[in-house]
């Protein structure tokens, strides 16, 4: 093993199986684990929450039956130990984890899904992790470790969304639903491309700080539930981008807006899903969905050039004390933030 003594033990969060979900709980004095040949000690200077760390505890999200998990998906340090035959990292160097332990490159396979932190496997929130070497990136330059805490999810599944499987172009018309971490890197990954976004909320002070972002139109979507003829109004024409995260309630209105030759990448599904594709409509005007699990660790590089190129800073609503990590899950279900949510370590 390479780098600084290590100490032997450590305090990390865990989600215990109860009778409906998980309870959260600080637990002390946990043993941290060397780092094996191709694997690195990262000191974990903060995370992110994301919706499904939510729908894990209150156990609404598979976890494979699991009794204890360690939560959070999302999280960047620096590397404190590596392994004898490590070459991707040295001590020193600031590392965020990617989702997907053994996603790395091209399309997944049947076990990707058994290796997504935080749920299937061990997560972030601890004050060491030891991974894989290959199942991290290095955070770019221009970002401090909180902010590249918050891309591991939230932003690749925005990244490879709209420019991985949306191949998004300058010109195209983006529609971003709600105001959420997926969103708000949508919306400035979006404007950085030269596309226009177009952005709805339940909230006009969330609306105008879009507009701050770039929005080129807003739509509050509790004053107009029924809003596919004001965003075909408003984007003169209809949308070739949609970043679905509602689901069954939203779906149909995300199809009516598509300009043709429109792709709808679906993210999630807040009001749940179901309801019927219409076949001969999607046929006729070439329009395309996508169903998008985050991403790839060379979306995630590839994103990250992306980032640095234009100065992207992502949108951080709140950062919370390790020591208060239960007011993260609080503020993630109340709704209230706008963008993302951050644990400091």
């Amino acid at each position: 093993m390479r780098g600084m003594t290590l100490p032997r033990t450590q305090s990390q969060y865990q989600l215990r199986k109860q009778a409906q979900g998980y309870r959260l709980e600080l637990v002390n004095d946990v043993p941290v684990r060397a780092p094996g040949a191709n694997e690195v000690v990262l000191k974990v200077g903060a995370t992110s929450i994301n919706r499904r760390d939510v729908m894990i505890r209150r156990g609404f999200y598979p976890t494979g039956d699991r009794d204890r998990v360690v939560p959070l998906s999302d999280g960047a340090g620096e590397v404190v130990a590596t392994g004898a035959a490590v070459t991707r990292f040295k001590e020193g160097d600031r590392a965020a984890a990617i989702f997907f332990q053994n996603w790395w490159q091209g399309r997944p396979t049947a076990t990707t899904g058994a290796s997504a932190l935080g749920g299937a496997i061990d997560g972030m929130l601890s004050q060491y992790v030891t991974l894989d070497e290959n199942g991290l990136v290095p955070v770019p330059a221009s970002l401090s470790l909180e902010e590249a805490a918050t891309l591991p999810c939230a932003a690749v599944t925005a990244w490879n969304g709209l420019v991985s499987r949306g191949e998004m172009r300058k010109g195209d018309r983006v529609l971003l639903l709600g105001t959420g971490g997926v969103s708000v890197f949508g919306l400035q990954f979006a404007v950085a491309a030269g596309a226009q976004a177009f952005i709805t909320s339940s909230s006009d002070d969330k609306l105008e700080r879009a507009l701050k972002l770039g929005a080129a139109g807003t739509l509050n979507y509790v004053t107009t539930p029924e809003w596919a003829d004001s965003i075909r109004q408003m984007s003169q024409g209809g949308i070739e981008q949609v970043l679905e995260v509602g689901g069954t309630n939203t779906l149909p209105q995300s199809l009516a807006v598509l300009a043709p030759g429109g792709h709808i990448a679906i993210i999630g599904g807040l009001s749940g899903f179901g309801g019927q594709i219409p076949a001969a409509s999607l046929i006729a005007n070439a329009t395309a969905i996508s169903g998008i699990f985050v991403g790839s660790r060379a979306h995630f590089e590839a994103m990250n050039a992306f980032i640095e190129t234009h100065r992207i800073k992502p949108v951080i609503d709140a950062v919370i004390d390790y020591a208060n990590a239960d007011d993260a899950y609080a503020l993630m279900e109340s709704s209230r933030h706008f963008g993302k949510i951050v644990i400091r370590h």
